[in-house]
């Protein structure tokens, strides 16, 4: 056994711990893969043994220029010896950083010290090793490593579901304020954390409750709503602590949704605060406490911080509530979503519809500057009016609402121009101009999706892509 690697027994055979914690063998991702960086010869071959045999491709590299070289290879776990030929291994971290910025860098030094240690993890290690360490204390670095990766990866695989649409859920838009979203909901889903969803009315915040459910582990678990506002104290009591014949939803296994939490009486809410500290509560009728095992989710679309300044909402309950929190911007806060909602939306009502239906430019140029007070509900409920009402598969501007053509009309008021011009200058376009600046604007406010745009424009991908080499347009272009 090497000097820096200290025996213990209980530690000894790596087939203790070959599927550590998350690491699940029959994930379709390949391996985790783990360069080790060591000029200790038994050291490193200690390294790789332990790390084959908890299932990683494994890398080394026993200097800094044999480590740059190996560096352009796919890395997921970086063991990293301070001391190595050729300078300070500590050296490399910003290369790595720069090269595999989601990579888990553990540093392994003899010459260990707080300040040592303090700087490596400031500088962007994410783990610590100070030799003499034992195969039990390197097998639970590595364990932990990988735990911690395979969570990175399992949430930016989310996330680009979620931007994309492809994600379990009704999420839609790529604007900033969608894209803080998704990177948010997209870690919390895989934990069993509190979530708290802040918005507006109609920012869609039971369907990012919804979404947290379905693409997290208890998604073939019930998801259970109790709506606060709607229903009397003693309904609410009822449902979330249970009743004669009625079964508590905080003692399910799967999620509660307390909707618009913000309206639960104040007695009810000392009952959950204790509920969530104590992981018990008493149930109608039960001669012990309830375990509590159902994963919380709660909205507002009102100001708790306000509520609780005027002692309407307990203070200990908004902070158990408040472990992470999401808020929903509305939807005059990301505009540039609103031909991607639009082209989404007809596409869920297209099944209630013989026929498909796309969106005249005009009427999508109205949506778009529309500020919408009811935010994403008030959207759905207009183009389902432009539906009931439409003549044919394409929606026109009068079959939209009439408060959103009094808003248009009160634009183009504000914004005419009073003053008499010495010459009157008319533009005339031909239709073949109109059409191409329909296509390129439509494709713009997609952000260049031109299955999306072929669909709302009522035009075939074919055809869209014939128009645009036509007008020498390309993705660059967008």
């Amino acid at each position: 056994m090497p000097a820096h690697l200290q025996s213990n027994p209980a530690a000894q055979a790596p087939s203790s711990v070959e599927n550590p914690r998350n690491l699940d063998p029959h994930r379709a991702a390949p391996p985790l893969r783990v360069l080790v960086i060591e000029d200790d010869p038994p050291v490193r071959d200690a390294c790789l043994e332990i790390a084959r045999g908890m299932g990683f491709a494994t890398t080394t590299a026993d200097s800094l220029n044999s480590a740059r070289a190996v560096l352009p290879q796919p890395v997921d776990i970086v063991l990293l010896d301070v001391r190595l030929p050729g300078g300070d291994g500590l050296s490399l971290l910003d290369e790595i950083r720069t090269r595999h910025p989601s990579a888990i860098v553990i540093i392994m030094t003899a010459y260990a010290t707080v300040d040592s240690a303090v700087e490596a993890l400031r500088i962007g290690a994410g783990d610590y090793l100070a030799k003499p360490f034992t195969l039990e204390e390197l097998t639970s670095t590595l364990e932990r490593a990988a735990e911690r990766r395979v969570f990175d990866l399992e949430a930016r695989e989310l996330r680009d579901r979620l931007r994309t649409g492809r994600g379990q859920g009704r999420l839609t838009g790529r604007s900033p304020g969608m894209e803080k979203l998704y990177r948010i909901l997209s870690k919390v889903a895989f934990t069993t954390h509190p979530v708290l969803i802040i918005g507006e009315s109609g920012t869609g915040k039971s369907v990012v409750a919804q979404t947290i459910h379905l693409n997290g582990p208890r998604a073939s678990d019930p998801f259970n709503t109790i709506e606060c506002s709607a229903l009397s104290p003693d309904a609410v009591e009822a449902q979330l602590f249970g009743a004669p014949n009625q079964p508590a939803l905080l003692a399910q296994t799967g999620t509660l949704f307390l909707n618009e939490v913000s309206d639960l009486p104040l007695d009810l809410q000392g009952r959950l605060l204790r509920a969530l500290e104590t992981r018990h509560f008493r149930s109608a009728g039960a001669s012990e406490p309830v375990p509590l095992t159902a994963r919380l989710l709660a909205s507002s679309g009102r100001d708790l911080v306000q509520l609780v300044d005027t002692g309407r909402f307990r203070k200990d309950l908004f902070y158990r509530l408040n472990v992470v929190n999401l808020r929903l911007p509305p939807l005059r806060e990301r505009k540039e979503d609103i031909p991607l909602l639009t082209a989404s939306i007809l596409e869920q009502l297209h099944g209630k519809h013989d026929a498909a239906y796309t969106i005249a430019h005009d009427a999508l140029h109205l949506l778009v500057d529309y500020d919408w007070p009811g935010n994403v509900r008030e959207l759905r409920h207009a183009l389902e009016r432009a539906l009931a009402l439409s003549s044919g598969p394409v929606l026109h501007l009068g079959d939209l609402p009439t408060q959103l053509q009094n808003a248009r009309a009160e634009l183009e008021h504000r914004h005419a121009t009073v003053e008499s011009e010495p010459a009157l200058t008319v533009e005339v376009r031909s239709i073949a101009e109109m059409e191409k600046q329909a296509i390129l604007t439509t494709l713009r406010h997609l952000n260049g999706d031109k299955l999306m745009a072929a669909r709302l424009l009522g035009i075939g991908k074919t055809t869209l892509y014939r128009k645009l080499k036509e007008y020498g347009v390309t993705d660059e272009d967008l």
